[in-house]
Parts: C-alpha cells; structure tokens; sequence
C-alpha cells in the first residue's frame, strides 16, 4: 500500500512539473509575440527623428550648395547615429557628418579612399588660415587622378580631433561631449 501512494505521489509529482514547464513555455510564447507586436507598431528610434540636421549655408565665406549622396552613402547614413550631407563651395567637396553619440562608423577617410583604390601619401597634420588643425593627406588613383583630402572633428565645446580613434575614446569616456561635427575636405589637384 505504501508503495502504491509513493508511486501516485510521484506520478502527480511528474503530471506537476510537466504541466508547470508547458504552461511556462505558453507563457513564454505569448510574451515574445506580444514584444514583437509591439515591437511593429513602435514609433521610429529617436536617431531617425533627429536625423535632420540644418547644414551651413556657407564654408570660410564662400557661400555653399548641396550635392546628392551616393547610393553606397546613402546606405551608410541609414545606420549612422547622426547624419550626413555633401556640400560644395565650387571649389572643394565638403563631407559633413553631424554625430550624435561616440561611433566605430566614423572613421579615417584615409581608409574610405583606400578602399576606393586610391594609394594615400603625403599625410601629415596642417594647420589652415584660421589656425585650424586638420590631418591632410593626398590621394591619387591609377591613371593620376589626385585629391588633397583634409580631416577634422569639432565637439560641443569647441575641442577638435585629427585623430578618428582619439576622438572615440575621449567621446566613449566622457572627455569630448556631443554632438560632433566632422568635417572632411576633398579638392581635386590640377
């Protein structure tokens, strides 16, 4: 007889925790459709609300208009955290990229024009006639095409990088507050 009870109580036992474990696997379901439902009808991150960004109108007085993003930067820009336009004073194409937190998307161009085929030489820190440091650097692809490219990140309160790593770190650890402005120069050499 006792058998018999110990034999019942562990089948209610097993019967329990079975029922237990596929009610908690329902639940589990219901919580992960109802996160993903509410997850559809979210409005839009903040990032994407934000990403209007009013350029200037003007570069070291020469007055400036817009040009159109390419399809390769116009994918980019879409997982950006900021945002980004192209500009030209007639003269030189301006790259502005307004960032709203620190990124690994915001990198060298030397390596943008790597990756593009140019070779890069020449690079060096230069500062221009309003005394801003820029990292400068030449680059040229097969055939002679030659580009002196200048680079610079400018924070909220006015410090300013050459460096796209030290510019990470400092915004990473608090040292460099934002937004951050880079500026990237390009302007075909004859």
């Amino acid at each position: 007889m006792a058998i018999a009870v110990l034999d019942r109580c562990f089948a209610n036992r097993l019967v329990h925790r079975m029922l237990h474990k596929a009610l908690f696997g329902i639940a589990m379901l219901l919580c992960l459709a109802w996160s993903g439902s509410a997850a559809l009808h979210m409005a839009p991150p903040a990032a994407a609300a934000a990403a209007f960004h009013e350029w200037p109108s003007e570069w070291d007085g020469a007055p400036l208009r817009p040009l159109a993003l390419s399809e390769v930067e116009n994918r980019f820009a879409e997982r950006f955290p900021g945002s980004m336009a192209r500009l030209t004073d007639g003269q030189q194409v301006l790259v502005l990229r307004q960032v709203n937190a620190p990124t690994r998307m915001l990198h060298p161009a030397a390596d943008c024009y790597r990756a593009l085929g140019y070779g890069i030489a020449q690079a060096r820190l230069e500062r221009d006639l309003h005394e801003r440091l820029w990292r400068c650097f030449v680059a040229e692809r097969t055939g002679g095409r030659k580009i002196r490219v200048c680079e610079r990140i400018v924070d909220a309160g006015g410090g300013a990088f050459t460096d796209t790593s030290a510019w990470y770190w400092a915004a990473a650890s608090g040292r460099s507050n934002g937004p951050w402005q880079a500026v990237t120069l390009a302007k075909p050499i004859e």
